[in-house]
């Protein structure tokens, strides 16, 4: 079996987590939580959930130069990242992220950037993207870095004939664009893969059940998408191309935190279309189940499933 290059373009944070009985509401306070802090960003979390399912993975990232960012630099490494184009900012902190979590799986997430908003487009910079780009089979992006450099590397990537999906999570960055520019973007993303709210949110049509998902679905591939994969939690995923759609399941599982599941979700599609070896319909399912096994642990890294855990949980499904 073919060892795809994933090469990840994206963010790094520090996640510090309460779980607590229910989210408190404005001006409420809620006690009794468990707390827990561990590595986190969707960049990050991307790279790490690519990685443990088999992929060779190379991110490009900033840090602060601070105990934080050593932390995630080892972290790295011991995942199997390669971690020279992680470049340390003495001018920024790591960035933080505070998440809060229900009894239920959901979460209430604030970010502070630090590092993730500090990106240098100077020429050597593209020649390093350019060299990396040429390398890999893959390339993953999201919006908790600055849209700028999103839309660089996506305009590399397609002049280079590198697929890109691009995770618009989250997503008001990317809404803020004039529709032209949100064009120029989207008609360099090879798969598109919101959320409903994120769908909502970049085609201006509220996703609120199926047939509403594959609406949105279609106004996105109008400002240019090739494909677009709508996550929708525990009813799986609606996949369109504008030719078919099709809503994936996702299987049944006791949900704890839903933290990094659309992580999960985006790293095992990216593994799966980067080998080339199962159709999108079939790379979406495989997406689904290890999003899902993701939410059955608390955390966001920490909760990633590795190949031997997806594989288990395959041998225990069969009849």
């Amino acid at each position: 079996m073919k060892i795809p290059h994933i090469l990840v373009v994206g963010s790094v944070n520090v996640d510090m987590v309460i779980k607590s009985p229910h989210l408190p509401a404005p001006r409420q306070t809620v006690t009794g939580g468990q707390f827990m802090m561990a590595p986190g960003g969707k960049g990050a979390n991307q790279a790490v959930a690519a990685a443990r399912l088999g992929a060779k993975v190379t991110l490009v990232a900033c840090v602060g130069n601070d105990a934080f960012g050593r932390q995630a630099i080892e972290n790295f490494r011991r995942e199997g990242i390669h971690t020279q184009a992680v470049a340390r900012r003495r001018s920024h902190p790591t960035g933080i992220a505070m998440i809060l979590v229900d009894e239920g799986g959901e979460n209430l997430i604030s970010v502070a950037s630090g590092a993730n908003a500090a990106w240098n487009h100077t020429p050597t910079f593209t020649r390093q993207m350019q060299n990396l780009i040429g390398s890999a089979d893959m390339v993953m992006l999201q919006l908790e870095i600055p849209i700028k450099t999103v839309v660089a590397v996506a305009e590399m990537a397609a002049r280079a004939g590198v697929p890109v999906i691009l995770n618009p999570a989250p997503a008001p960055p990317l809404a803020a664009l004039p529709k032209a520019a949100q064009r120029s973007l989207l008609r360099h993303v090879t798969y598109l893969t919101p959320n409903e709210i994120e769908a909502g949110q970049l085609s201006g049509l509220a996703v609120t059940d199926e047939n509403s998902a594959r609406l949105a679905a279609g106004q996105l591939i109008n400002l240019g998408s090739k494909a677009v994969i709508i996550t929708m939690g525990a009813a799986g995923a609606l996949l369109a191309d504008g030719r078919v759609s099709e809503l994936i399941p996702a299987p049944c599982v006791h949900a704890v935190d839903t933290t990094a599941a659309g992580d999960a979700f985006n790293g095992a599609l990216a593994v799966a279309l980067a080998r080339g070896d199962v159709s999108l319909a079939n790379a979406v399912r495989e997406a689904c189940l290890v999003g899902a096994l993701c939410t059955t642990r608390l955390g966001a890294q920490p909760s990633l499933p590795t190949q031997r855990q997806v594989k288990a949980y395959r041998v225990t499904q069969r009849p």
